[in-house]
């Protein structure tokens, strides 16, 4: 019998502290908070006006006077009529001249996967490649992207039978994970992947990595691989990802936990991340032969000590990876200064000369939080590099009531973290165990517990922050008023602030949901052209448009309200939202970024035909016929080269 893989579950609720939760804010902030009220009008300018001190010039704002697609349920990508949209880079296609073609019947090996594009495409980012250091050619470029799981039924020629794994099926699948980077140009009005280049690249589960900050080094790092802690092998489940100053890329490591397994007693690093305690998610831990590139994911302590077994090797997951996309040679960094949790994502502050350096990131689970990292060092561009994220201070974020919020640190040296640890009972040895127990260090501040918190963004003038909050379908009646009335968070919603000197001050910018759903801060009300579920992917293009990409599942996706998943972009100054993509059967759409003139846009469409088999596939996208369904990034262009969003 083929075997069963639970690989579109998110990790368990890990989270069972006493924290407030954010739906019991919300719901007393939205009805009280008068300031962003006393009329729609002034409701929906009162945020965006409290940031006129923010500078910077926002690029010409397209009008948005595409007619917006309706609800879709076929099995192909739909754009406004205005533009044009074709697959590019789909799972396994050749990465470089000499590699394997893509075999549509799974017979592709491990070492062949290692050469081509890998699966499940997420989010990403365009590199452009000047002759000077503008940044600014639109026709030639590194797109880096993230892979952030497989599907074995689609990966293999026949379906994986029960454990042990066979070793072949597990090297594909590991091969399958990390990130593809990719040097493409266009020529002759086509986008072409130039296979020829040098700067083409994999990075995989198995891929050498540095730990580099506060935990790197220490003895809960050590492993048979790296007894003095400060190396690893591999990335996995990569889901969004963020670009740094310095021009090099940033992937995140997010349901990571349940790769591995410990039958014994689970440590606070493990029992509080998920780690399974029966079977890793894929079982690649019985992976027959026996090899130790596989064995790792089996943390059961089997030696007389660290250095003898991997009962560490989850430690060095649920980091940030740094990855120099120009420097094939350089070896990825694990950065444990940004913290360990599920990360969805990370989206830095716009720089300041002479300031710190800030950014923010999600912990991709339900109850769970969001944080932001200071840098330690001030920001040159002359000099600015990865140092900037060795050493910082990380806080987790608290909604209060009133409608403002507080930056709570997690520093061994900060006088309020040591009291509340020492109050909680609970102990650290250094900022490197804090780093490693993130989320237990949260739980002791008192953070806000989220739903879901997922992708952000910041506006390119305001500096204000956006973040989805996906869903939570585990809220209950007792966290829910008139003001929030839903006490199953099936649609999710997205959450604004902009930083204070003291802070920072709240609002909710859109709530998901059926038509009619209407959000009180911003006095939008979803209508058939704008309503939508579950929002997760989001960015802000130049021109200040906000991007927002659905990841529905279940019951409600491809149903007769919703549809497939789809793309919106919203106009936060005119609070205008409009659907402008739909995708594929059982697929969702993640990942977005254009060229700097914004005339091409790249977002990536994952998982076709997820929870089916080759036999009775749901989706053939994008080949057709009765191919396999297959990850692939999507080029947009407007037919008349007008910018995106016109």
């Amino acid at each position: 019998m083929p075997i069963k893989f639970d690989i579109n579950d998110a990790d368990p609720q890990t989270n069972f502290s006493a924290n407030r939760n954010f739906a019991d804010v919300i719901n007393v902030n939205i009805s009280r908070r008068r300031f962003l009220q006393g009329g729609a009008a002034i409701a929906a300018t009162a945020f965006v006006a409290g940031c006129t001190s923010a500078t910077g010039t926002l690029r010409q704002q397209p009008a948005m006077a595409f007619k917006p697609v309706p609800v879709a349920f076929g099995d192909s990508v739909i754009v406004p009529e205005e533009y044009l949209a074709s697959a590019f880079l789909p799972w396994g296609t050749p990465l470089t001249a000499n590699a394997p073609s893509y075999a549509g019947d799974g017979s592709n090996t491990g070492s062949d996967q290692e050469q081509q594009i890998g699966s499940h495409h997420d989010g990403m980012h365009f590199f452009p490649i000047d002759t000077h250091t503008t940044g600014t050619n639109s026709s030639e470029g590194l797109l880096v992207m993230n892979h952030e799981y497989v599907d074995p039924a689609f990966l293999h020629a026949n379906a994986p039978q029960a454990a042990p794994r066979q070793l072949a099926e597990v090297h594909k699948e590991i091969a399958a994970h990390g990130i593809s980077v990719a040097h493409i140009k266009e020529i002759n009005g086509e986008w072409q992947l130039l296979q020829q280049s040098a700067l083409n690249r994999r990075i995989t589960g198995s891929t050498p990595m540095q730990l580099v900050g506060p935990a790197a080094g220490h003895r809960k790092m050590q492993t048979k691989y790296s007894p003095n802690g400060t190396h690893t092998r591999g990335t996995l489940n990569n889901c969004a990802h963020g670009f740094t100053p310095w021009g090099t890329y940033l992937t995140c490591e997010e349901n990571w936990a349940r790769c591995f397994v410990n039958k014994e007693t689970h440590t606070r690093e493990q029992s509080r991340y998920g780690v399974s305690k029966e079977n890793g998610r894929y079982y690649w831990e019985t992976a027959t032969p026996s090899a130790d590139e596989y064995a790792r994911f089996d943390i059961t302590p089997q030696g007389e000590s660290a250095l003898d077994d991997y009962r560490n090797e989850a430690n060095t997951f649920g980091w940030i990876v740094e990855i120099d996309p120009f420097n094939p040679e350089s070896m990825p960094k694990k950065h444990t200064a940004l913290g360990r949790f599920a990360h969805e994502g990370i989206v830095f502050a716009p720089a300041e000369e002479g300031k710190p350096l800030v950014a923010y990131s999600g912990d991709d689970a339900r109850f769970e939080y969001i944080y932001k990292f200071v840098s330690a060092q001030p920001y040159y561009r002359a000099t600015a590099g990865s140092h900037l994220l060795e050493h910082g201070t990380l806080y987790v974020a608290r909604f209060n009531d009133d409608g403002s919020g507080e930056w709570l640190p997690l520093d061994i040296n900060a006088p309020e973290f040591t009291a509340r640890v020492v109050a909680a009972g609970e102990y650290f040895s250094d900022q490197g165990d804090v780093l490693l127990n993130t989320r237990l260090a949260a739980d002791i501040m008192g953070a806000t517990k989220m739903d879901r918190p997922e992708w952000g963004a910041v506006h390119p003038l305001t500096h204000e922050v956006y973040f989805t909050l996906t869903n939570n379908t585990r809220r209950t009646s007792a966290q829910v008023d008139a003001a929030n009335p839903r006490a199953e968070n099936y649609a999710g919603h997205i959450i604004r602030w902009r930083e204070l000197s003291n802070g920072f001050q709240w609002d909710i910018f859109l709530l998901g949901g059926a038509p009619g759903t209407y959000t009180r801060d911003t006095a939008i009300e979803l209508d058939a052209s704008n309503h939508h579920a579950c929002p997760d992917g989001l960015w802000f293009d130049a021109a200040g448009l906000l991007w927002i990409q659905t990841d529905m599942s279940g019951a409600i996706q491809g149903g007769e309200t919703y549809g497939n998943n789809a793309m919106l972009v919203a106009n936060p100054d005119t609070r205008v939202v409009k659907r402008f993509l739909t995708g594929p059967v059982d697929c969702e759409i993640t990942g977005v970024v254009t060229t700097p003139d914004r005339k091409t846009m790249f977002v990536n469409v994952q998982h076709p035909g997820e929870g089916s088999t080759p036999n009775a596939a749901t989706s053939h996208w994008p080949d057709g016929g009765s191919a396999r369904p297959r990850s692939s990034t999507v080029v947009i262009r407007h037919r008349d080269s007008k910018v995106i969003g016109s």
